[in-house]
C-alpha cells in the first residue's frame, strides 16, 4: 500500500509541475489517504499480536 501512496504522490508531482492542478490535488488527496491507511495497518499489525499473544 506504501507504494500505491509513493506512485500517486510521483503522479501529483509531475502533475503539478505540467500544470494540471486538478489532477495533481486529487493525486495528492489519494496519496495521503493511501498514506495514512499505511499507518493505520502498520499500527495494528504490531499492537495485535501483542494482545493476543498466549498468557503461560
Amino acid at each position: 500500500m506504501l507504494s500505491w501512496a509513493f506512485t500517486f504522490l510521483v503522479l501529483a508531482i509531475i502533475a503539478a509541475l505540467l500544470g494540471f492542478g486538478g489532477i495533481a490535488g486529487a493525486a495528492a488527496g489519494i496519496a495521503k489517504v493511501l498514506f495514512f491507511i499505511f499507518l493505520v495497518l502498520v499500527v495494528l499489525s504490531i499492537i495485535v499480536p501483542v494482545l493476543r499473544k498466549p498468557k503461560s
